[in-house]
């Protein structure tokens, strides 16, 4: 999907295609917060299996490496994929299934901490930047009416862990430590400062 940019906002002397590798809405409507609308929208269809014994920050800086090199771009093109992994320990929960998967992950989310990683990376060419952001987040206790009201919104479904924390899901969750961006999907500091150093202006001034 292609979203051409408005002639009257063009800066003529930004050259630089940005592709965004993912078809997240979530992700666009973030990078939208700091100014910035792709060119173009390309997600990359890879393999997301995780290996054996992989724990889930390797696994997540990993998964962001491998969209971003899958991306068909020219050499001058930049390519921006994610990747967003929720981990209890060392087990990684991804995005569920089944209602009834989303509810195990749910029941193992109740009442304790886990944490959300999402990993980023650009490439130019050959040259790759890549950041990860650890964060943290708490859930209440859910009772099982809660448990099955959050499923019936449908909300669950394509979201890693289960759940949202932008959706009704807000409501299980008092506490968190970290980037609330990168929670959503996107870390918009650490982005706009990997397109920065890619020569991507941010926020740049009228002149």
């Amino acid at each position: 999907m292609i979203l051409p940019r408005d002639a009257s906002t063009t800066d003529s002397n930004n050259l630089l295609k940005l592709i965004l590798g993912s078809a997240s809405p979530r992700r666009l409507e973030l990078l939208a917060q700091i100014g910035v609308i792709p060119d173009e929208i390309c997600p990359p269809d890879i393999d997301e299996t995780p290996h054996a014994n992989e724990v889930p920050r390797h696994y997540c800086t990993r998964i962001s490496q491998a969209k971003v090199v899958a991306v068909p771009s020219a050499d001058d093109d930049l390519v921006l994929c994610g990747d967003t992994t929720v981990s209890l320990g060392r087990r990684i929960l991804g995005k569920p299934e089944t209602p009834e998967q989303a509810a195990e992950f749910l029941q193992a989310l109740s009442g304790r901490r886990h944490r959300v990683i999402t990993a980023i990376a650009l490439r130019k060419g050959d040259k790759i930047w890549q950041r990860d952001v650890v964060s943290a987040v708490r859930f209440k206790r859910l009772s099982q009416s809660e448990i099955d009201a959050y499923l019936n919104t449908g909300d669950w479904q394509g979201k890693a862990g289960g759940y949202a924390i932008q959706g009704p899901a807000s409501a299980f969750i008092p506490w968190i430590s970290g980037s609330f961006s990168a929670i959503v999907g996107l870390p918009l500091a650490e982005t706009a400062a990997l397109l920065q150093s890619a020569g991507y202006p941010i926020l740049k001034a009228d002149k």
